[in-house]
């Protein structure tokens, strides 16, 4: 199948999306209040976010949409002043991501929601750079407000087994969202011949 390149259209609906997929995210990372529930955070993203991640994908239906979505989302993260471990999670997810799509040619629901549910992993990035930059995230956890005693504890919560079981949950979550988006969807689904 040949599928067509990306235009300026298109680079405005995912700037939209992103805008829109990003708070969403935001709203749920509210969980995280509590140390402990901020270990569910990517599982809850993939379900609040999965009818417009399914619905940009039947919308941009072509190489390299679902990557920069998700490169604009980690530009954002760097900028708030997360670690640059966050960005290379996140090259990593949206290209694993974008191979999905591809392989289901854009139009399977299987593959676009096997893409979601490997989009979702970025999000396992906050947990990441912890476990891999834990100074440079107390120290930026303490200029931005979260406080010594939330952050130490979080550093608590986060190890081998705890990172497992939390990229499970955002695949997991994902999955659910794709399904969830699908069933809101159904119609868009249908036009945009995605089966």
């Amino acid at each position: 199948m040949k599928t067509e390149k990306l235009r300026i259209k298109d680079l405005v609906t995912i700037g939209v999306f992103a805008v829109i997929y990003f708070v969403l995210m935001f709203l749920a990372g509210i969980i995280g209040i509590v140390p402990i529930l901020y270990l569910a955070y990517p599982t809850l993203a993939g379900i609040i976010t999965g009818i417009v991640i399914m619905l940009f994908m039947a919308k941009v239906q072509k190489p390299w949409g679902l990557f920069i979505l998700g490169l604009i989302c980690g530009l954002i993260v760097i900028a708030m002043g997360n670690t640059y471990v966050i960005l290379a999670h996140v090259l990593i997810s949206m290209a694993i991501a974008e191979f999905l799509r591809k392989k289901g040619e854009y139009k399977s629901f299987r593959y676009n929601m096997l893409s979601f549910a490997l989009f979702n992993t970025w999000i396992c990035g906050f947990l990441m750079q912890i476990f891999l930059a834990k100074d440079k995230v107390i120290e930026m956890a303490e200029t931005r407000g979260m406080g010594h005693d939330y952050i130490m504890k979080l550093i608590k919560l986060v190890n081998y087994r705890s990172l497992i079981l939390v990229y499970i949950g955002a695949i997991i979550g994902g999955i659910i969202g794709a399904y969830i988006g699908k069933a809101f969807l159904k119609k868009h689904f249908e036009k945009a011949g995605i089966v």
